[in-house]
């Protein structure tokens, strides 16, 4: 199986969930709307009304004839298929639950600098901005570190991951959710981390897996800009 992603081609995004899955278990496939006429295409797709399951928006994914939208649904296909997450039904629905909670964290930290439209640039909710960057590094933050740092306490001994010893999508999520957070937050995240070293060494264990190690020094792992959802404005960890 050759994989199509589709996915705004010069940000992470959620689309960057997708791509350490596929990266990490070594999958066939191409970035579409990176590609000489990427966007173009893309773009024609999500205009098609012969779509018989359309997308609302990227990113998405093709695979043979199925087109399946929105990240977290796309690693629930994806997850046994790339080995990813165990196939026995408990596994795959615990791994989609976390993903799922992952998807409202990520939702959490874009509305940091875009708390009152998407359609807003950020220079015009700067204010509003503040306010709500600071109850997310106060409150919200630590809960949702909280959250997985003692799912990973939980696990039987000798457990490296959070769905046990192999890795998972969610593994390979959790590191992204850390290296954004570390780039948009980066006092807040030196103050928190000691206090979750589980979720710290699950970071660093991700980090150094062979291919995800290839592909993070690759011209494939874009950087991080202020277009994404993980952005570094100082003046939001401003006191």
């Amino acid at each position: 199986m050759r994989y199509e992603l589709y996915y705004w081609p010069s940000i992470q995004g959620r689309g960057e969930f997708i791509r350490l899955a596929l990266e990490d278990a070594g999958a066939d496939y191409v970035d579409v709307a990176r590609r000489p006429r990427g966007m173009a295409t893309m773009m024609r797709f999500l205009e098609r009304r012969s779509v018989k399951h359309p997308p609302f928006a990227p990113p998405f994914l093709k695979a043979g004839k199925l087109v399946i939208a929105q990240t977290a649904n796309i690693l629930f296909y994806l997850g046994p298929r790339l080995d990813r997450v165990a196939k026995n039904e408990p596994s795959r629905l615990w791994a989609h639950q976390l993903q799922l909670t992952v998807a409202d964290w990520v939702s959490e930290v874009h509305d940091t600098h875009h708390p009152i439209a998407g359609s807003l640039y950020y220079e015009d909710q700067k204010g509003e901005a503040k306010r709500c960057a600071a109850d997310f590094m106060a409150n919200r933050l630590p809960k949702f570190f909280d959250y997985f740092e003692q799912i990973l306490k939980r696990n039987p001994k000798g457990s490296e991951y959070l769905l046990g010893k192999k890795v998972s999508y969610v593994d390979l999520s959790l590191f992204q959710m850390i290296e954004g957070l570390r780039y948009a937050f980066p006092r807040t995240m030196a103050r928190l981390e000691p206090q979750h070293p589980r979720l710290a060494a699950l970071h660093d264990r991700v980090m150094a897996r062979p291919r995800i190690a290839a592909y993070l020094s690759s011209p494939r792992r874009l950087a991080f800009n202020e277009q994404g959802i993980f952005r570094h404005y100082p003046e939001l960890e401003e006191g």
